[in-house]
């Protein structure tokens, strides 16, 4: 049951995720849309992918560098660790970010594996050598002292 939990969770926090993400690429485009004449691009631009999924890896890379929680995993108390327990780098935050791409890709096969792994790692857990980890409300138990 907590393989349950544990991916139900890490995909409420992905969908915040996501959320704020688009949100970040629409002003993303905005920014540079002038570079283009104000035109939309077209598929034959193959720098507009290329800065999207850079931005995409610079605005999750930030927030997995700097206290090891995007938004999405904030909100579900959720925190990225390496597999010993320690911050993760940018290295290893663009190892994770390729293989999730790599997960998510594989019609999100990488995600699933969580019920069926042994430690309840998705494959791009196991290929950066990081994990997720549950963070319990730091509120309960608290006395209400002033």
């Amino acid at each position: 049951m907590w393989k349950v939990k544990s991916l139900l969770r890490r995909l409420a926090g992905l969908v915040y995720d996501l959320l704020l993400l688009l949100a970040v690429l629409f002003v993303a485009t905005a920014l540079i849309l002038p570079l283009n004449g104000g035109h939309a691009f077209g598929s034959g631009q193959w720098a507009y992918p290329v800065y999207l999924g850079l931005v995409s890896f610079g605005f999750v890379g930030w927030f997995w560098t700097h206290g090891g929680q995007t938004l999405g995993m904030k909100a579900w108390r959720l925190r990225l660790r390496t597999a010993d327990g320690m911050a993760v780098g940018w290295a290893r935050a663009a190892l994770r970010f390729g293989s999730a791409l790599l997960s998510f890709a594989c019609f999100g096969l990488g995600y699933w594996w969580i019920m069926v792994d042994p430690d309840g790692l998705a494959w791009h857990d196991r290929l950066s050598g990081t994990r997720i980890e549950f963070e319990p409300s730091s509120s309960r138990g608290l006395s209400s002292r002033t």
